[in-house]
């Protein structure tokens, strides 16, 4: 099996779909890695050998920041959106879409489970 940035890849997959379990890498930034190291596409990852396997270790160590150090970088910087008070922080912090997306409708994604509000009872009229 390989390890790969503390990610066990997937045994029975092809080398280019196993690369896109790391958390930072996708199809296109693994085929570069693939295509740098000389190793084919169609290739599975359990025909891998420890070379090939060293080779891709040093491409992605290299050149890009995945899973740990990827996340704590998103996270500093939603950190400093919410520090600085931005309107993009302030919709981080309250839990609301970031990007402009409405509301009113089609946001329980990042609102959450519904939580309904009771309607206000009628006073009956007094004569």
């Amino acid at each position: 099996m390989a390890r790969i940035a503390g990610v066990d890849l997937p045994k029975n997959k092809r080398v280019v779909i196993g690369l896109t379990s790391i958390f930072g890498i996708g199809l296109s930034t693994a085929k570069k890695i693939l295509l740098e190291a000389g190793i084919s596409e169609d290739k599975k990852v359990s025909q891998l050998t420890d070379d090939e396997v060293n080779q891709i270790r040093a491409g992605i160590t290299n050149e890009i920041k995945v899973e740990g150090a990827l996340k704590s970088e998103i996270a500093m910087n939603i950190k400093r959106l919410m520090d600085t008070g931005t309107l993009r922080g302030k919709r981080h912090r309250r839990g609301l879409p970031v990007r402009g997306q409405r509301t009113k409708t089609n946001a329980r994604t990042r609102k959450g489970k519904k939580k309904t509000v009771a309607g206000k009872k009628k006073v009956a009229a007094k004569k």
